[in-house]
Formats: C-alpha cells, structure tokens, sequence
C-alpha cells in the first residue's frame, strides 16, 4: 500500500478540507500507468483529504488492504464479468456503506447489469475525464451525507446505576445545544430494550425507530436518516429506540458503525443515550464517542456500581480524558463529599447538575424539555452552561477499519 497521496486545496476550498478530512478514496489497478493518471485527475478537481492506492488485481485486495477503510473504491477492471464483481459483492456486504465506481474500456448492456446487481454506484469509460470523476464522485459523497460544513462530535451518556438521570440529562443537554447554543443536533436512543429518550422531549409517536434503520442499513443516506427522525423544535431531531424490545437484537455492532459515521457529517453534535447493558452494541457506541458521560449520584450503591463502570473503561483501555464523570441531583453538605467520592473512584468529577425535584419531575411527566417548563431553575442553569461550554470546544475526528476484508467469505 502506498502512501496516502493527498490532497489538493485551492483558495475557495480552504475551508472545506478540515470538514472533508474523513472522506476516502481508495483506487485500485493492475496498471501503474493507470494509476497514475486516475489519481492524476482526482487531484485535479477533487478535495479529497485521502487518496491512497493498490497496483494489482483486485484479487489482491486482501493482502494489501488499507488501515482505513474507504468511502469510495475505484476499481480500474477488465470488465471481466463476475470475477470482478464477485469481490465487489462481498465487500458491499461487508462495509454497506462504502461505494464502488468501476472504470471499464468496453461496457457491455450485460456487464452493466451485472454490475448493478452487485451494488456498484457508478460505471465510468477508461480513460475517464476529470470531471467525469468529479461528477461520480461528488454525488456519492452527498449521498453518503459528507456534508461540508460539520465534523460532529459523539456525546455517550451511560447510567452507573438505573436511575441516575442520564436519560434526562442525554435529553435535556440535546435540546440545550440546539436551542441555546443553536447547533444542529442529533439524539440516539441506544437503549435497545426500554429506551424512552423522546418521551422526554416529545410526545411524538416515532413512525421510525433505530431498528428499522438497521433493517434498511443497506439503503441508509443522509435522506433516509433524516426521515427517520422525530424533529423536536428547530435543531434537534431524535432517533426512537424499537418499541418492541425484541427487535433491538436486530441492531448490529456494524450498523451503529455505519449510523454514527454518517450522523457525524450531518449534525454538529450527536448524544448517544446508551442505557447501562454493557453489550457489543453498547460498547461499540462507547467506543465511536468522543466523550463519555458516566452519570451517577452519590450514594454508596452509586458509587459502588460507578467503580465498577470505570474500571470497565479501563480495561478497553478508553483514555482518561474521553471519560467525564457527571454527578446527578448534587446537594452541597450531604454525607459523601466530591472530594470522597474522587478519592474513591480515582476520577474527577466533570461536571455537578444540580438538584430541583420539582422542575425535573414536572419536566419528565410533561415530557416537555425542563428548559422550556423551568426556565429559572438551577438545573437549565447548569445545562445551558454545559452545552455553552461544549459548543466552545474545538472538533475532534479519527475513523480506521478493520483489514481482514475477505477473511469472512
């Protein structure tokens, strides 16, 4: 594998790189020649953060894979019918949302057809134009949902021990960052078996929930996630957990991969209400955020079950700054001090809401965001700030993938 070759940038589109770091292109061809003149005219006309390349068959591919996986493979084929495309098939149902574009000298009607069965977005002529590259590509990125402007971050709220408030502070911090921050955001409820997030904001029925985007994974672009959402005032939209908890084993690891990463390019921020099951999807959402909640309370069984929590984070070795510790319904002069419950954990504590019985319960009972019922109350005091403070913070990014593409077959 060479090198990435990266990179072109002109004037009009400095500001568009940084938001566009996470889009890749991976070009493969038997031909040195060809490459060169593919990756020749992709920098030409492209602002692509990442182009890198493979001289070989596709055949090949598995043995000289890449460390991330790419948005886009341009695949310079001899147009020899299912042995091309078999390998084309079998990674688009590895990866659903990576895109082929497939460069061919002669194009046969049966080729062709061929081709659209085995999920390939674009069939190009060799040698294909610059602009008909462009073209190919631009309309992949869009509807693969890299949108220009955003690089979102992923918030992951977790409860240490059920009833903790994670799933009103996940809800509450969302409408916050929307509406007094004014970001675009987006609510996850990743509580697979009994999520309730939009009760909180809404009392919208949700005609979608998380698993039919799953069911659909296939199909999923920016459209289709966006309609898939109940919008809750004019920044926010939230995605409904399965109502039935049964269909929540439809979700996959793999399908919260493919959601966040296009959510990411779509909004500003994204929270995650996790639950507190520490399952494979779980821990797959906990490990795609750049910012992990733990909610607790300080009471002894709280801060027994937040010990255990963090130790869990340890061992997926989670680095010490992608854990936030957050303490719920916080009363000064209680029993167990912050300063007990730090030395106890061995964390600091990131942020203390504070507690107002009455707002929050009138809040969850409405199911009216506590912002809009409670605009004096000490906690919408403690989230605006929160979500101020958030969106003040520069952006992080990072996305690999796995290189065992055809171990599975």
């Amino acid at each position: 594998m060479n090198k990435p070759v990266l990179s072109v940038v002109d004037k009009e589109g400095m500001d568009k790189v940084a938001a566009m770091h996470d889009f890749h292109i991976t070009v493969i061809s038997p031909s040195k020649r060809h490459l060169d003149e593919i990756v020749g005219n992709l920098q030409g006309v492209i602002l692509a953060a990442n182009i890198d390349t493979i001289e070989g068959p596709l055949q090949q591919l598995a043995s000289r894979v890449s460390q991330v996986v790419p948005d886009v493979l341009i695949v310079d084929s001899a147009c020899d019918g299912r042995t091309d495309l078999e390998p084309l098939e079998r990674l688009g149902q590895i990866y659903p949302n990576m895109a082929f574009i497939v460069l061919c000298e002669q194009q046969s009607p049966d080729f062709l057809i061929q081709a659209m069965r085995a999920g390939v977005r674009e069939v190009l002529p060799f040698p294909a134009s610059a602009d008909a590259l462009k073209a190919a590509v631009e309309r992949i990125r869009h509807k693969q949902g890299f949108a220009p402007t955003r690089k979102g971050k992923v918030l992951a709220f977790i409860s240490c021990k059920g009833g903790s408030g994670a799933t009103f502070l996940a809800s509450n911090l969302a409408y916050a960052l929307a509406a007094q921050s004014g970001k675009k955001v987006a609510l996850f409820d990743f509580n697979l078996q009994f999520g309730d997030a939009l009760l909180f904001l809404s009392d919208q029925k949700p005609a979608t929930t998380l698993a039919d985007v799953a069911r659909d994974i296939h199909r999923l672009d920016a459209a289709m996630l966006a309609s898939s959402m109940v919008n809750v005032g004019l920044n926010l939209s939230v995605l409904a957990a399965p109502e039935d908890p049964a269909h929540g084993m439809e979700v996959k690891p793999e399908h919260i991969d493919t959601l966040l990463k296009l959510a990411r390019n779509q909004y500003d921020f994204v929270i995650l209400d996790v639950g507190r099951n520490l399952d494979a999807q779980t821990i797959k959402a906990l490990d795609n955020a750049d910012m992990i909640f733990p909610v607790l309370q300080i009471t002894l069984p709280f801060i027994r079950d937040g010990k255990r929590l963090l130790d869990v984070f340890r061992t997926l070795d989670y680095p010490k700054d992608k854990v936030h510790l957050v303490v719920n319904r916080f009363e000064k002069g209680g029993d167990i001090g912050l300063s007990d419950l730090e030395q106890s954990l061995g964390c600091k504590v990131e942020r203390t809401i504070p507690n107002h019985f009455e707002a929050a319960a009138a809040s969850v009972n409405q199911g009216i965001p506590v912002a809009r019922l409670a605009r004096s109350s000490p906690i919408t005091k403690a989230l605006n700030e929160w979500s101020e403070q958030l969106a003040r913070e520069p952006e992080q990014a990072g996305s690999s993938w796995i290189s065992r593409v055809f171990k599975r077959a």
